[in-house]
Parts: C-alpha cells; sequence; structure tokens
C-alpha cells in the first residue's frame, strides 16, 4: 500500500474576504473529491483570504500510481482555477 500526499499552496489576488476566497476552495475541493476520488481539505492559512493550502491523499497499491494520481490532481487544479499555483510538496510514502 502507497500513499501520496500533496500540499498545493494557492494565491488568490482577487479575493477580498473570506467569503471570496470560500467560493473558490469549495468549488474546487468539490470537484477535487468528484473527479479523483481523493481526500482534499483546506489545511492551513484558513484566516487569509487571498491564499489557501490544500492538502490532498490518495492510496494506491503503488508508488507509481500515486504519483500518476497526484500529477493529474495538480494539472487539474491549474486549469480549473484563476488562482495561481505558489507552492507545491509531494510526499509518497
Amino acid at each position: 500500500m502507497q500513499i501520496g500526499v500533496l500540499e498545493i499552496r494557492l494565491h488568490i489576488p482577487w479575493a477580498h474576504s473570506l467569503k471570496e476566497k470560500r467560493m473558490v476552495v469549495k468549488s474546487l475541493l468539490a470537484k477535487l473529491r468528484h473527479v479523483f476520488n481523493v481526500s482534499v481539505a483546506e489545511v492551513a492559512e484558513q484566516d487569509i483570504h487571498q491564499l489557501a493550502v490544500l492538502g490532498i491523499a490518495c492510496v494506491t497499491d503503488s508508488a507509481v500510481q500515486a504519483d500518476s494520481i497526484l500529477d493529474h490532481v495538480l494539472d487539474f487544479v491549474d486549469q480549473n482555477t484563476e488562482a495561481t499555483v505558489v507552492g507545491v510538496q509531494r510526499e509518497i510514502r
């Protein structure tokens, strides 16, 4: 069993309130859960309205498959939000 963990830091420059940030984050979290069947949550910086940190985890039978899923998740985030990805940390356990 392999566990893939991905942390994505997003900058949302147009968000001027936590409500605007929440709209972006909730939409993206729902799409990721639906499309990839991964565990995903906002894991840090909840009180900063222009920064979101998402934690994504998947469980597979091989490290190669976990890496592939995380690659697809990262590409999906890049293509499906106007927020800018400013940091990524990846770990396969």
